[in-house]
């Protein structure tokens, strides 16, 4: 039982998949807030294009 608990806090492979997904997570909300920003931006462009055109 010792040699058990011994191994499950020095076993750092949890921390390291904890860390990754973390910087996983903090990567794809900045993406998320760039392409809502940019999705903005091109919308309007498209809407000034559209009313451009006669009807």
């Amino acid at each position: 039982m010792r040699q058990l608990t011994s191994s499950f806090f020095s076993d750092e492979r949890a921390a390291t998949a904890i860390e990754y997904c973390l910087i996983a997570c903090s990567i794809s909300i900045v993406i998320v807030a760039a392409v809502t920003g940019i999705g903005e931006n091109v919308r309007q462009l498209l809407v000034r294009v559209r009313d451009g055109f006669p009807q």
